[in-house]
Order: structure tokens, then C-alpha cells, then sequence
């Protein structure tokens, strides 16, 4: 792809993502209906549910990528793991927050050690160790070697917090996009955000890349130039 077709695309993307999140914001909290039970506090379902899909698919590509930088040990891979991992951390904070704000007036509580709660905080506080070792490592092709060994290790909690509800019996509602629980008059709302959510990892994924892309060249000539000296 082209300089030119690059910038037309992250142009149309800059514009999606914002059209989206406005929209995602208009159905959240006007095209959704009330709901009966919980009232207006059950609009938090509509960040809560698409941040932890994006979340997980976030580490996915984490995973991905490392698994693809030990095979072809090219770089690009790594840096593209690290804005992943970055992203899904910052999605996955976003869970950790809302789910508590949701809880304490369903739960009277602000936090349960509950399968699915626990597994959850337990994927991000790996993650946020991803991103702690690899400041302490200083030669790159270590740094990548030791991140990407890391990042497929770390990503096993990442069924666990998916299938948790499922395996053990836990305080966290069911899943109700599986059973067909949730309301068809609440799907529209839902889709939307997750879309929205989806565009916004896209767009930052390639905004982190390109820095972290531009960041190793920097290295690179720094390197170059003290060898020179």
C-alpha cells in the first residue's frame, strides 16, 4: 500500500471511528430501552460487554503476533504485539471499572473474588507485566524474544476468562449474547457499540504500530551512529 492510499485510509478510518462512537454514545443512552430491573445503571452493559471483546481480541493478536515473531523473528511482529498488548490493557482497565460501577447496585458490592471477576483481573495484571519486562530488558532481539515467549504464556488465562461462567458457577451474569438472552430491542444498541468499539481498536492499533515502527528506526540510527563514532 502507498504513502497516498495509507493516509486516504487512515483519513476514512479517523472518520469512522469518530461517527461511530458518536453514534455508539446516541444508542447507548437514547436509542437503547430502559431497562425494567436496573434502570439506566444497565447502559453500562453497552461499554462493558464490547470493551471486553476488544479486549480479548486484542491479546488474540498479542498472541498471534508473538507466536509469529518466534517463528520468523522479524520485528514488525513484535511491534505489533507490544500496541496490542498496550490497547488491550487499556481496554481491559476499562472492564475492571465499569464492572464494579455496575455491580455495587446489583451486588452491594464493589468487588467479588468470583471466576469470572478474578481470571479477569489476573489477564490484565499479566499484561501489565508484559509491558513492565520489556522495560527492564535492554538489547531488542532479547526484549522481543523474552515479550513474545511471555505473551503465549499469558494469553492461556484468556479462555479461562471466556469459558469461566461456563465451567464454574460464579456471581457474573450468563452469557447472554449465547443464550439469546438479551432483549432483541437492546441488539441494535449492543451492535453498535461493539462496532464502534472494534473501529476504535483498529485505529489505535495502527496509530500505536506506526510510532513504535518509527521508535525502532530512531534505535536503529542511534545504534548506527554511535558504531561510527
Amino acid at each position: 500500500m502507498s504513502e497516498r492510499s495509507q493516509s486516504r485510509f487512515d483519513a476514512v478510518l479517523s472518520a469512522a471511528m469518530v461517527l461511530s462512537m458518536i453514534f455508539a454514545l446516541y444508542m447507548a443512552f437514547l436509542g437503547a430501552p430502559r431497562e425494567r430491573t436496573m434502570g439506566d445503571l444497565q447502559r453500562i452493559f453497552y461499554f462493558h460487554v464490547p470493551a471486553a471483546i476488544t479486549g480479548l481480541i486484542a491479546f488474540a493478536v498479542n498472541f498471534t503476533a508473538s507466536l509469529m515473531y518466534i517463528i520468523r523473528r522479524n520485528r514488525r511482529w513484535d511491534n505489533l504485539a507490544l500496541s496490542a498488548a498496550e490497547i488491550g490493557v487499556v481496554f481491559f482497565f476499562m472492564v475492571l471499572v465499569t464492572g464494579p460501577i455496575w455491580a455495587k447496585p446489583v451486588w452491594f458490592i464493589w468487588w467479588t473474588w468470583s471466576p469470572r471477576l478474578t481470571s479477569s483481573l489476573i489477564l490484565c495484571l499479566l499484561y501489565v507485566a508484559y509491558l513492565l519486562i520489556r522495560n527492564y530488558i535492554e538489547d531488542p532481539e532479547r526484549k522481543a524474544m523474552v515479550s513474545a515467549v511471555f505473551g503465549i504464556v499469558a494469553f492461556i488465562d484468556a479462555p479461562l476468562v471466556f469459558f469461566s461462567i461456563r465451567l464454574w458457577r460464579d456471581h457474573h451474569p450468563s452469557a447472554m449474547l449465547e443464550t439469546g438472552d438479551l432483549s432483541p430491542s437492546m441488539r441494535p444498541a449492543f451492535l453498535v457499540c461493539a462496532v464502534a468499539f472494534l473501529i476504535l481498536f483498529v485505529f489505535l492499533l495502527r496509530r500505536r504500530y506506526y510510532l513504535q515502527s518509527m521508535s525502532d528506526d530512531l534505535e536503529s540510527l542511534e545504534r548506527q551512529a554511535d558504531l561510527t563514532r
